[in-house]
């Protein structure tokens, strides 16, 4: 980048992928807002196709293993005039005092229990707080499904996520897939990593317009399959975050987590979230504690067809 910049702020967000994903809408606001700003955003290797083409932000490739120190050495190099520590984690927290050592202010996420706004309003009150001009962003308009061409319906579903409490079981996904697959104007894309790629390939095998994309592409590939969608279907997932970022209306699946969290889509629809309402739920924030009663009823007792009907509704099918 030749152009001049008249402050240059270093955003520091490692992991997890979906949560990164989510700080990509607010930083395009606020770097659109304050063209005359630099922004470095330090993040997962596999995530920076999903922040090329913003003016101002330069993506850092960084590896997840390395010491708080090693990180320094890394990112002193860039010369920030502020740190944005997206993560406040143990490592980025010990990054962000070495930073303070030498004199580079630091502001860091605020996650104290219990805190329950929004992760993309937390994310924004950082960046106000780094003294950037313009409004504190808000998510805009819900998401729509963008009109047909060929009256070819294009439904993304990526039925996994990282932990058990947030997976929909796959013998009553299958259901979701053959009853959407009966529609003629209907073509499901499946989405997963090349080892879940081998669970759902009886679907593409069995079912009519049904294509496996999972483990097929690279991560640029896959976004621009997702842009193309006329909606995803998923879990509590990275995917659903990918989507957001993309303008791609999201139903989604909702089982040991919960919306209210904190960690909902950006601008996605409240009324998509697919959920029931039990006592014991939510019993985790991130979905990773065992089930109580041993087989998830949050997730096992939602019916395939309330999710299809939800899928028809917003695709009007």
């Amino acid at each position: 980048m030749s152009q001049a910049f008249l402050k240059h702020i270093l955003l520091v967000r490692l992991s997890a992928l979906g949560d990164v994903a989510i700080l990509q809408p607010v930083l395009r606001q606020r770097a659109k807002e304050n063209p005359d700003v630099l922004f470095s955003v330090s993040g997962p290797p596999l995530l920076e196709p999903l922040f090329a083409g913003i003016g101002n932000v330069r993506y850092l490739p960084t590896p997840r293993k390395q010491s708080p120190r090693q990180l320094y050495r890394q990112l002193a190099p860039l010369k920030p005039d502020i740190v944005a520590d997206m993560h406040h984690v143990l490592r980025t927290i010990e990054l962000s005092w070495i930073f303070r050592l030498h004199g580079v202010p630091v502001i860091s996420i605020d996650k104290r229990k219990p805190h329950n706004s929004p992760a993309w309003q937390r994310y924004d009150n950082v960046l106000s707080q780094c003294g950037l001009a313009g409004k504190t962003v808000t998510p805009g308009e819900m998401l729509r499904p963008q009109p047909s061409d060929n009256g070819i319906v294009r439904i993304g579903i990526a039925p996994f996520a990282q932990h058990q409490g947030k997976c929909y079981p796959l013998e009553l996904m299958e259901r979701v897939v053959e009853q959407l697959a009966r529609d003629s104007r209907v073509r499901i894309l499946l989405f997963g990593s090349s080892t879940e790629s081998q669970q759902m390939q009886p679907w593409a095998d069995r079912y009519p317009n049904v294509e496996n994309h999972a483990g097929k592409h690279s991560f640029e590939e896959e976004l621009a399959l997702i842009s193309s969608l006329s909606a995803m279907l998923s879990m509590d997932s990275s995917n659903m975050h990918f989507a957001s970022c993309l303008g791609i209306p999201v139903v989604s699946v909702w089982g040991a987590t919960h919306p209210c969290r904190g960690f909902y889509g950006w601008r996605q629809d409240p009324a998509n979230a697919v959920q029931l309402d039990i006592p014991c739920r939510p019993c985790s924030k991130y979905g990773k504690k065992p089930c109580r009663y041993g087989d998830y009823p949050c997730l096992k007792n939602i019916a395939p067809e309330e999710i299809v009907a939800r899928l028809q509704s917003l695709l009007s099918l």
